[in-house]
């Protein structure tokens, strides 16, 4: 008869303990990794020369703090242009590559549209590096007329979201028992209306999830924001960049700018936190 081994019972001040360096570690990891943000709110209330002092000024006194550098930032710089410009830019791009993408999904989840080889070629084009096609579709927008416009951005970013919101959405949607609509579809319901009603409310956390991707996907590109815009259209990442001339770097301006840009990010997570843990997790469980 093989012997039995009892564990024996683990100490009272041993749970508190493990508890304690288990939270010990995750609070360095956590000031290690946000340490370059904290390191920028804090330049963004330095003058120019408390930013070059030695030994450095790690925190400005606190009769410094004021908002100079962030007026300084979204006035002199032209930060409510670029703010507004980024706004419009990403929500369209958001919108316009979920509203496609579930579109898309919902065919090749449910009419298995172009087989499996279709739906890995859409996959493929995420891969493909965007750098790759910037010079071709400053082409096609020029001789479009579209350079310095919205509508440039918007397809240029729509044209490299739009996999990823597919792939996501389809996964979803694969998830959603196929009864669901059959059954809109006998109570009367047309394919349309079955995707409307039944479809879209059921994957909303993977929408939500999608648009939050999306939408910073589009806020921190820089490459096709700094190809296609002059004056007309300057986002956020371009004005940023402009801050560092040939004889002056703005890094005060810069920390402002750069605690602008990640507010927008922060405010969405906080507000649509409870949907992106739905919509990550969603499907995880299967029969």
């Amino acid at each position: 008869m093989s012997a039995v081994v009892k564990r024996a019972p683990a100490s009272p001040t041993a749970r508190p303990a493990l508890r304690l360096l288990v939270a010990v570690i995750l609070a360095l990891a956590l000031t290690f990794f946000l340490s370059p943000v904290i390191w920028m709110f804090l330049t963004s209330f330095k003058t120019q020369d408390q930013i070059f002092a030695t030994p450095p000024v790690i925190i400005p006194p606190a009769e410094q703090w004021n908002l100079d550098n962030y007026l300084g930032a979204l006035n002199d710089s032209g930060g409510l242009q670029a703010v507004r410009d980024s706004l419009i830019v990403a929500a369209s791009t958001a919108l316009f590559s979920v509203f496609i993408g579930a579109l898309a999904a919902y065919s090749l989840a449910r009419y298995k549209l172009g087989g499996d080889q279709f739906a890995f070629w859409i996959l493929s084009t995420r891969m493909f590096p965007p750098v790759a096609s910037a010079i071709p579709l400053f082409l096609i927008f020029r001789q479009l007329r579209l350079l310095d416009t919205y509508w440039a951005l918007m397809l240029a970013n729509t044209i490299f979201n739009l996999p990823f919101a597919i792939w996501l959405l389809k996964g979803f949607i694969e998830d959603l028992p196929v009864e669901l609509e059959e059954s809109a579809l006998i109570d009367g319901a047309s394919t349309l209306g079955a995707f409307w009603r039944v479809t879209l409310p059921l994957i909303s956390p993977g929408i939500v999830t999608a648009l939050l991707f999306t939408f910073v996907f589009t806020w921190n590109e820089f490459m096709f924001a700094l190809l296609m815009t002059r004056r007309a259209v300057r986002p956020l990442t371009v004005m940023i960049a402009s801050l560092a001339g040939g004889h002056e770097i703005l890094w005060a301006q810069i920390a402002a700018s750069g605690v602008i840009a990640i507010i927008p990010g922060i405010l969405l997570v906080i507000f649509l936190q409870r949907y992106i843990v739905r919509g990550l997790t969603m499907g995880a469980m299967k029969n």
